[in-house]
């Protein structure tokens, strides 16, 4: 006897033994059992979960020889002969090879004959969406009122392209993909009575690769039985679907914390080595990024018999949120432009370097800390181990700020979250005394934080200009050093007591600088032009702003025919004239595009009214309105026209007056 596979030979025989469409099953069974019979039903559903099997069941259930039931015998004549498919009055009619209206024509011909062994003729349809228009027309009216010895049954992988016409006249039920958890309970009851070893890892990998068909599962399973000499492992099934082992995305994920650029090429070559697909690693950092970002804020999702738990767990407590969040987006993004990069390993490694561009060596766990306190020295005598230090050190003019680019992740186009803490310098004694007239030198570190990274908006022209904040106007003249202010940027106060300006003596300065949170300094906080405070508009401004919004279509409309009736609670309240089926569509672009404009969240509502004033299209006519009677004035002011209608008797038609 030849060799049957599992998907074959385990294909669910009744209701109870199909897995993972317990919504279809319920329905089905309560309308076998109250004998509500539909003529036609639909199902829809990806390849392998059960479209076929649910149709050969309902089949069994309308023919079966104890009646119409929802437990058929399966030992009747019927119920075993639609199992083996060899049934007479049970038809599987591929659409796909049979799609034009000719074949159509003909199986609709014998619909009219009674069933030949069955109580039902009944027509499986598989792949309904590949009949052609034509065919689909000829079988309209027969499928909305079939003799009463007919069933249909469709089925179909794309529901869309099935005309609404056919849809309306059966019964829809959208089959579920398999959960994975599903696949493993039924491979585990499969393989334990075929007496095959296994390992639950390898039949988490085979649901995993199956995704959501339990067809391709029970096929893969077939696979790794050969290739395993029926002891499926989880190395074995790893090898044999070359899927990658996910310690090295742990090690992967290691080294960026570490900083460590040889553990990222490390990883790149095992992968390589081991014929991995690079693409298929990053969805896999994808998708285990995204577990540890889901842990960290509802911690307990990673189940405790997962193999990576602990170390997992341990990556969830060291990564920043930020840092993973942006890990993701470079991984996305990077697995979508691999095919651009000149191989696949190059494309790899650089999404692991353009990650490790955004950490630090230093721990992830400071990475969440405040910046501290900012300590800026202005006319502080230098301690006297420093004094020779500072004597030697050049002007201000002639120092280069040392620059480092900022990290920049091209494919997220956001910029890092790391945060650089600034050094700080050592406070002086409490008070220090400074001989009046003294002329001290400052070196370009007393007025300037020394960042890890100086952010690319603090610039210098050159070595021999003074360091300048890019926001400022300008950089500050010569012999204006004293004013350690012009250095520091507006965020940064200072509190200072001094004694009276009247006072030629000694005088003390003590500083504390305050450092707001506000990071409105930043160049993601700036704007490139200025905008309006919607909460002061009023109708005429708005009147004037629906022309400028970038919109076409009823949202545009809507908006230059709409009155502004103010706002409340970031909502704009806006009266129209109409009422449009598309209100909702204009609304949410109306409000999308408000909201970029004012770099804000803002809400948009209507209120109707017949009458509506001080709109963009009440502005345009009156406007257009003013042209024509200034038009109509120049013609009755003219001079040679009053001539000619003098002359020649002639009369000047008001409605061809246009305005230039």
């Amino acid at each position: 006897m030849s060799y049957l596979v599992l998907a074959r030979k385990w294909r669910p025989r009744s209701f109870e033994t199909l897995v993972g469409q317990d919504h279809v099953v319920r329905a089905l069974s309560n309308a076998l059992t109250t004998q509500r019979l539909h003529h036609a039903w639909l199902f829809t559903g990806t390849r392998g979960v059960g479209k076929t099997t649910l149709s050969r069941l309902l089949a069994k259930s309308l023919n079966c020889e104890t009646g119409i039931t929802a437990t058929p015998c399966g030992q009747c004549r019927a119920c075993v002969e639609i199992d083996e498919g060899r049934f007479v009055d049970y038809l599987e009619f591929d659409a796909a090879s049979n799609r034009r209206v000719e074949e159509m024509t003909q199986l609709l011909e014998q619909a009219v004959y009674s069933p030949s062994a069955g109580r039902f003729k009944i027509y499986m349809i598989d792949e309904v969406h590949m009949l052609t228009g034509h065919a689909f027309n000829a079988m309209l009216k027969t499928l909305e009122e079939p003799p009463p010895h007919v069933k249909f049954i469709l089925a179909t992988t794309d529901p869309q392209k099935i005309p609404v016409t056919v849809l309306s006249r059966c019964l829809q039920f959208n089959l579920k993909q398999m959960p994975p958890e599903a696949i493993v309970s039924h491979l585990q009851n499969v393989l334990g009575q075929e007496n095959i070893q296994f390992d639950l890892g390898g039949l988490r990998l085979i649901a995993q690769a199956a995704a959501g068909s339990m067809r391709d599962a029970l096929s893969l399973t077939d696979q790794a039985i050969a290739y395993s000499a029926s002891n499926i492992t989880d190395a074995a099934v790893r090898e044999m679907l070359g899927t990658i082992d996910q310690k090295y995305l742990v090690r992967l994920l290691h080294a960026l914390l570490q900083g460590s650029a040889q553990g990222v090429i490390d990883t790149a070559n095992e992968l390589s080595m081991r014929g991995f697909s690079y693409s298929g690693a990053l969805a896999d950092l994808a998708v285990m990024l995204s577990q540890i970002a889901i842990e960290q804020r509802l911690p307990g999702t990673i189940m405790a018999d997962n193999p990576l738990h602990e170390d997992m767990l341990a990556l969830a407590r060291a990564f920043h949120p930020d840092t993973l969040q942006l890990f993701y987006s470079i991984a996305v993004h990077s697995r979508s432009e691999l095919y651009l990069a000149p191989d696949e390993y190059a494309g790899f490694v650089m999404a692991g370097l353009r990650m490790l561009s955004l950490v630090s060596t230093v721990d992830m766990t400071a990475l969440a800390a405040p910046l501290p306190a900012l300590v800026v020295q202005e006319n502080i005598a230098p301690a006297p181990a420093a004094v020779q230090a500072a004597e030697n050190t050049p002007e201000p003019a002639a120092l280069a700020v040392p620059q480092q680019e900022a990290p920049h992740d091209a494919a997220a186009n956001v910029p890092s979250p790391v945060h650089h803490e600034p050094v700080v310098k050592k406070e002086p004694p409490a008070a220090q005394t400074v001989t009046p007239g003294h002329t001290e030198k400052k070196t370009a570190e007393e007025f300037i934080p020394a960042w890890e990274n100086i952010p690319p908006e603090w610039e210098t022209e050159s070595a021999s200009e003074p360091y300048v904040n890019a926001q400022f106007d300008a950089a500050p003249a010569d012999g204006q050093f004293d004013d350690a202010a012009a250095f520091i940027p507006d965020d940064i106060q200072f509190l200072a007591s001094s004694a009276p300006a009247d006072d030629p003596g000694d005088f003390e300065i003590e500083q504390q600088p305050v450092v707001e949170e506000d990071a409105s300094w930043l160049p993601s906080h700036q704007d490139s032009q200025p905008r309006h405070e919607f909460t002061r508009m009023t109708a005429q401004d708005w009147a004037l702003l629906s022309q400028e919004l970038p919109l076409n279509g009823v949202a545009a409309e809507m908006a230059k025919q709409s009155q502004w009736l103010g706002v409340e609670n970031n909502e704009i309240s806006l009266r129209i004239p109409v009422k449009n089926t598309n209100e909702l569509g204009a609304k949410a672009k109306l409000a999308t595009v408000l909201t970029e404009y004012f770099q804000q969240v803002v809400k948009v509502s209507f209120e109707f009214a017949e009458e509506v004033e001080e709109t963009a299209y009440a502005a345009i006519r009156a406007e257009q309105q003013a042209r024509q009677e200034k038009a109509e004035q120049a013609v009755q002011d003219s001079e040679f026209i009053n001539a000619l209608i003098t002359e020649f008797d002639a009369t000047v038609l008001p409605e061809s007056i246009k305005p230039c």
